[in-house]
C-alpha cells in the first residue's frame, strides 16, 4: 500500500495595492503633478478620495482597492461583461479622473489602448454587480464582499460597448 500527500494548492491572491503601485514607472503625463513628494500611487489616490468625499481612510482604501480589481478584470477581460454598484464606482472614478494614472493603467493591464468611460443613464437591477464579484474573485482579487453586496443588485449604468469601455 502506498500513501500520497496531496500537496496543497498554493494560488495568490493579487493586491490591488501592489497592482497599482506597479504602474508608477510609466506615468509619463503631468509627472510633476502625479510623482512629486515620492507618494506611491496607492496612497495618492487614497488622498484625493480622502479630499473629495466624506469618509474614512479604512473606506476609502476599501473603495479604492475594489476599484482597482474591477478596472483591472475589465481590462485583462474585456469578452466578460462585468458591472459595478455606486459605492465602488467612486473610485472607479478616482481612477478615471486622474489622468495620468489612468492612462499608465491602459498601458500596463489594457494593452496600451485607452479605456473610454460612456456610461448609460439608467441604472442596471439584473444582478450584475453581485456576477462581477464573483468574476473577480475567481481571476485570483480578494473582494469586500460587503462593498459588493451593498449595491448587488443596482449596478452601474455601465456596459462593454465598442470601442473598449467601461
Amino acid at each position: 500500500m502506498t500513501a500520497t500527500l496531496d500537496r496543497p494548492v498554493s494560488t495568490r491572491t493579487r493586491d490591488p495595492k501592489e497592482l497599482l503601485n506597479a504602474v508608477q514607472p510609466r506615468i509619463k503625463h503631468l509627472t510633476i503633478n502625479v510623482l512629486d513628494g515620492d507618494m506611491p500611487l496607492w496612497d495618492r489616490e487614497v488622498a484625493l478620495l480622502l479630499r473629495d468625499h466624506t469618509m474614512v481612510r479604512d473606506m476609502a482604501e476599501r473603495i479604492l482597492g475594489n476599484a482597482v480589481m474591477y478596472t483591472i478584470g475589465c481590462m485583462e477581460h474585456p469578452e466578460v461583461h462585468l458591472g459595478v454598484g455606486k459605492l465602488v464606482d467612486i473610485g472607479v472614478h478616482q481612477l478615471i479622473l486622474d489622468t495620468p494614472v489612468w492612462w499608465a493603467l491602459c498601458d500596463a493591464y489594457n494593452e496600451g489602448r485607452y479605456k473610454h468611460h460612456a456610461p448609460f443613464i439608467q441604472r442596471r437591477r439584473d444582478g450584475l454587480c453581485l456576477r462581477t464579484a464573483g468574476f473577480l474573485n475567481s481571476i485570483g482579487f480578494d473582494i469586500d464582499k460587503e462593498l459588493w453586496a451593498i449595491d448587488g443588485t443596482d449596478c452601474s449604468p455601465c456596459d462593454n460597448k465598442v470601442p473598449d469601455s467601461h
